[in-house]
């Protein structure tokens, strides 16, 4: 493959997958997007407490409400150097979830808040290990910091997902 072609393949790969791998973003952009993620998940874990049918859906929220807070923190202290802002943005994901969530009631409700979180967080913990793969920052180190929240929030889903 031509130098030109390796260049523009990864620059599409990188625009493609935003989301993706955090080793093919800058620690300013892993920031950016985590506080993206924080506020997405205290928007619908807001709702869920709100609009949950079961006490596990609203507890869930809630406590995603309050983690991913604290988290935003954390975020924000550690990108002061780098250039990180505040930001009231969402992921556009969670933007189309809350607008599907606000057509359910119930049951199904629930069932598709608690599916989106897993999903949702197996995404994260992806993303926050292969940041913390990287241990050459202070960002690296709120990823492995940040991962045991992560992981309590996907066990959360999950059991909410069981019959």
């Amino acid at each position: 493959m031509s130098p030109k072609l390796t260049v523009t393949a990864a620059l599409f790969a990188t625009a493609l997958f935003a989301t993706g791998p955090a080793s093919a973003k800058s620690d300013k952009d892993f920031l950016t997007d985590a506080i993206k993620g924080d506020n997405s998940e205290v928007a619908l874990g807001n709702l869920a407490a709100q609009k949950g049918d079961s006490k596990g859906t609203k507890t869930f929220g809630q406590t995603l409400a309050a983690d991913h807070a604290k988290a935003k923190r954390q975020v924000l202290s550690a990108g002061k150097k780098l250039g990180v802002w505040d930001t009231s943005d969402m992921t556009d994901e969670a933007m189309a979830e809350q607008t599907k969530l606000n057509t359910l009631s119930g049951p199904a409700f629930d069932q598709e808040f608690a599916t989106y979180m897993v999903s949702d967080h197996r995404k994260d913990i992806a993303d926050f290990k292969e940041e913390a793969k990287t241990g050459r920052s202070k960002v690296a180190k709120l990823a492995i910091k940040t991962l045991p929240t992560l992981e309590k929030h996907l066990k959360m889903g999950q059991a909410l997902l069981k019959p």
